[in-house]
């Protein structure tokens, strides 16, 4: 299903599992080089992702000169916020339009987060839904220009308090826009000890009727903590995505790479098999034991035709092919058509 029309649609509890929507947050690890952007690209698609997305801004209206950095430096060792958003923010309209339309050649979706008007005016062009970085949670100005557009909105939660993120959910319903919520930990990268995914099960009760899902900063690893968040009902996961996980700097040492979202998508199959569905009801795989394991109501002695039966009569043993002990009360002053000997499972047609 298209983002868009999976926004559209209003989300009533967890009555079902299923394979979540992944978008491979390319970000800027393109480095500036429009090749590298499109084997990005490539690479979600042949990894399993639903959508690639990238960021749209310039230094210059984002950061002020001496903003400090809040990433782990010794990864990424750039100082300042603008020096190093300026390493970066060599796109602009026409790269974009390019790249999506490499993403249309690929089979995936176009998405990009946009940090400024100018650049939400021309990504507009480019896609359904908007998304917006929890850094921009109380931007108020900002949410409402993009809600101008009428499309869909993701908005992440990262380093926020529940009355912001309901705060923030209500300018967006105010213009009447389906929003979904993702669970996200404004660090880079997050430690597993912080990933507090129990935020998702608690969004999914604050919010019902929205789409709930997860941002993730922590390390891929084995990729178990998206697993654990799709368990916990994460319908969309967002993660950052690199050609080369060995580069140094920017996004790419807490990305995954195609690799490890071929093996979240072989473990998330399973994964999805043993979830199954949350509607109690039997399985046809269980229809014997249904049969044979239950009990049915049966004689404790011989009991003749014509007389009334009493508790005494009775007594419920398996299987289950004859009345339920749960019709007790109906069986209890009717007569048998026959006798019935003793040990003898009790029908409906022996009932007079």
């Amino acid at each position: 299903m298209k983002l868009y029309e999976m926004l559209k649609q209003a989300r009533s509890g967890l009555k079902s599992f299923g394979r979540p929507y992944v978008i491979a947050e390319a970000g800027v690890n393109h480095g500036g080089d429009i090749n590298i952007a499109q084997r990005l690209i490539d690479e979600a698609k042949e990894g399993g992702a639903d959508a690639v997305k990238f960021q749209t801004y310039k230094a210059a209206s984002l950061a002020s000169r001496d903003s400090p950095a809040y990433w782990d430096l010794s990864q990424e060792p750039t100082q300042s916020q603008y020096d190093l958003f300026r390493k970066y923010d060599k796109f602009w309209k026409s790269e974009f339009e390019m790249l999506a339309k490499h993403c249309q050649k690929a089979g995936i979706e176009f998405m990009s987060t946009p940090f400024d008007m100018e650049s939400a005016q021309f990504l507009s062009d480019l896609m359904p839904v908007f998304k917006i970085s929890s850094s921009d949670l109380n931007n108020k100005p900002f949410i409402e220009f993009l809600c101008g557009f009428g499309k869909p909105i993701i908005l992440s939660t990262g380093a926020s308090y529940m009355w912001e993120v309901e705060r923030a959910t209500g300018w967006i319903e105010a213009y009447g826009l389906p929003v979904a919520l993702l669970h996200c930990i404004l660090n880079y990268p997050t430690d597993d000890r912080n990933a507090n995914l129990a935020m998702i099960p608690e969004l999914i009760d604050r919010f019902p009727g929205r789409w709930i899902g997860y941002s993730d900063h922590t390390l891929p690893k084995n990729m178990k903590i998206m697993e654990v968040a799709t368990i916990l009902g994460a319908r969309i996961l967002e993660k950052h995505f690199t050609h080369d996980k060995t580069l140094v700097g920017n996004d790419h040492y807490h990305a995954m790479d195609k690799v490890d979202l071929k093996r979240f998508h072989r473990r998330m199959e399973n994964l999805i098999t043993l979830l199954g569905s949350a509607v109690r009801q039997p399985f046809p795989s269980e229809e014997i034991s249904r049969r044979n394991a239950r009990r049915s109501l049966v004689a404790a002695r011989f009991i003749p035709a014509g007389r009334p039966i009493v508790a005494e009569d009775i007594t419920w043993k398996r299987p289950g092919t004859g009345i339920g002990p749960d019709h007790l009360d109906e069986v209890i002053g009717r007569s048998l058509s026959r006798d019935c000997r003793e040990d003898e499972i009790l029908k409906w047609n022996m009932l007079e």
